[in-house]
């Protein structure tokens, strides 16, 4: 029996790869294990340069809301990204929904019009 793989699955499985890769690297070469907090955000980083670069730096803003642990600040950023994702889902689904519909309305259309007998008049057609 012969097996053939779609050049599609082979990207998708590339992609995988990849995106699995990237998630297990930094743990098993060990990066960030000379810090206290090993995988902190873009923002705790930034402070930490600043504060080191200038120690008299005053903030200009302070946080609408500090949440009382890394563990809720994280869960509230994980609830963010899936909000966000679930938008970009849905916006894309309604895209293709509407595609979709237009093109089977339009293959409906021609055959009606492939079905009708020549000269006569077709159900909802505008020109009559």
């Amino acid at each position: 029996m012969s097996f053939t793989v779609s050049r599609n699955t082979k990207i998708n499985a590339l992609l995988l790869l990849v995106v699995a890769a990237l998630a297990v690297l930094p743990l098993a070469l060990g990066l960030g294990d000379h810090k206290e907090e090993p995988f902190t955000g873009a923002d705790t980083e930034a402070e930490t340069a600043i504060t080191e670069l200038q120690p008299d730096y005053e903030p200009w803003f302070s946080p609408l809301y500090e949440p009382p642990s890394g563990e809720i600040e994280s869960a509230l950023f994980a609830l963010q990204a899936a909000l966000g994702a679930g938008v970009l889902a849905y916006y894309f689904g309604v895209r293709r929904g509407r595609r979709q519909g237009e093109a089977r309305a339009s293959a409906k259309a021609s055959e009606k019009a492939a079905e009708a007998p020549a000269g006569s008049v077709v159900a909802g057609d505008k020109d009559a």
